[in-house]
């Protein structure tokens, strides 16, 4: 299976939280390829700046030891992205949607409302 972390699954499992279930904790380390999206660094750097979030400095450091492979955005994952149906409003969801369909991915989520977007998901 090839993953990818929506944001809050990517934070507990770089931090070790306990929220996350063993289970996907299993399937994230059985998995093929394990992406974390450009666009949840994005959103976490941006919650970190306005103070609502707080994680360590090193959390991009963590990823890459963790061996999640970074995901860029690409103009085709922003198109899609953009043509989606309104069925989620926070636009960093939304990419994370459009790359998973684009790239044949399955999202380790927390989030009920992606599920909604038929895309293959590992509820977390």
């Amino acid at each position: 299976m090839r993953v990818l972390l929506d944001t809050q699954v990517l934070i507990w499992s770089l931090l070790d939280d306990p929220r996350l279930s063993t289970e996907i904790r299993r399937a994230i380390a059985a998995a093929e390829l394990v992406n974390s999206s450009a666009a949840s660094i994005w959103e976490i750097a941006i919650k970190r700046a306005q103070g609502r979030l707080s994680v360590p400095d090193d959390l991009l450091d963590r990823a890459r030891r963790a061996g999640f492979e970074p995901l860029p955005i690409s103009a085709e994952h922003g198109w899609l992205a953009g043509s989606l149906p309104r069925l989620h409003a926070d636009p960093f969801d939304r990419v994370i949607v459009a790359q998973a369909i684009a790239e044949g991915l399955t999202i380790a989520t927390t989030d009920r409302r992606i599920i909604e977007y038929g895309v293959p998901v590992l509820a977390a």
